[in-house]
């Protein structure tokens, strides 16, 4: 550990030149932005909007000495949830010191929960060094997850025909959320929401929704979350899937990622089906910020007591309340310890 406290805060322009040098060595623990926005998946960092608060976007840096960890997380101003997005440099080596690492991880928690968030995330390979970094500053493990790619271009095996999926619309809201709920485990379900910036396709059985999947497009990939009812058999899965790509045009020249958690394995049968192969398995971590606390406010004495005109005795409070329920004058009197002869 080291003897000098490190310093963090905002990236600022005159940091640019040392953030673009961290960046080539940096990692994604995000996802979606690693499989859509980077050519090199997790292992190449993302330093798009890296001063742009503005667009959701906030990067801070911790430095001691001469060596500095950039931190990049993700948050819109109405929600509740915060995800990291890039920490550069890597942690490659479990026999370096992490003194700096635990500071930039520390930095992100505590600027997100100034911004209203009330966790924070990140997805990881579990064999990565980062993990238990991570681990150490309060980070655990909600969900594991398994990332399956196709390649581009693939035709679909001829028993397949792609299922008929219509886009998400304000009117499906509640229906997508019931099947949300049903499928989605309850600790899960706060982290487990497709992010707001990616593009709904429902499946309906009848009138029923037994599917939806989330899309989201980038320059390097298209990135698929589903969530399919488990009465869905798996043949029907895998054109529900095949439907979804079919109504991507940037699948024909870009890679097709689908992210498929642990309680939705069943699917992977029907992903091999379709050309897909798994490529990585990562753990979703949460580090709870913050939780609603009521403080009890207590009213000075003194002031109570002059409210206070009389202290009447027990039985007196005990008529009053007979009273005031209705009961008769025969039983109010017992209850008082009277009897009708006074």
């Amino acid at each position: 550990m080291r003897n000098h406290e490190a310093q963090t805060r905002a990236v600022l322009l005159v940091d640019l030149p040392l953030v673009y040098r961290l960046a080539d060595d940096g990692m994604i623990l995000d996802s979606e932005i690693a499989y859509t926005r980077s050519p090199n998946g997790p292992h190449g960092a993302s330093i798009s909007n890296i001063i742009l608060p503005q667009r959701n976007v906030h990067a801070l840096i911790s430095r001691c000495d001469k060596e500095a960890v950039i931190g990049q997380f993700r948050l819109k101003s109405d929600d509740h949830l915060a995800k990291v997005m890039t920490i550069a440099p890597s942690f490659i080596d479990e026999t370096l010191d992490d003194t700096m690492w635990l500071h930039a991880l520390d930095a992100m928690a505590a600027a997100a929960g100034k911004r209203g968030a009330q966790m924070l995330s990140a997805e990881i390979d579990e064999q990565s060094p980062l993990f238990m970094v991570m681990r150490r500053t309060g980070f655990a493990v909600y969900a594991r997850q398994e990332i399956w790619r196709r390649e581009p271009d693939q035709p679909f095996p001829e028993q397949i025909i792609p299922a008929t999926l219509s886009e998400e619309t304000d009117a499906d809201a509640m229906d997508i959320q019931l099947l949300y709920s049903n499928i989605v485990p309850r600790l899960v379900q706060p982290i487990a929401v497709p992010s707001s910036d990616s593009e709904g396709f429902v499946y309906r059985h009848g009138s029923r929704v037994q599917g939806y999947i989330a899309v989201s497009e980038g320059k390097y990939g298209i990135y698929l979350m589903p969530f399919l009812h488990p009465d869905i058999l798996f043949s029907e899965a895998s054109a529900i899937i095949a439907g979804a790509i079919a109504r991507t045009a940037k699948a024909e020249k870009l890679p097709v990622y689908v992210c498929v958690r642990r309680y939705q394995d069943w699917l992977e049968d029907g992903l091999t089906v379709l050309g897909f192969t798994p490529i990585s398995q990562q753990a979703v971590m949460v580090r709870h910020i913050a939780a609603g606390v009521r403080h009890a406010v207590f009213a000075p004495v003194a002031r109570s007591l002059e409210v206070i005109s009389t202290v009447h005795p027990p039985t007196s409070r005990v008529g009053d309340m007979t009273d005031f329920i209705g009961l008769d004058a025969g039983v109010s009197n017992k209850l008082n310890g009277k009897t009708d002869n006074g």
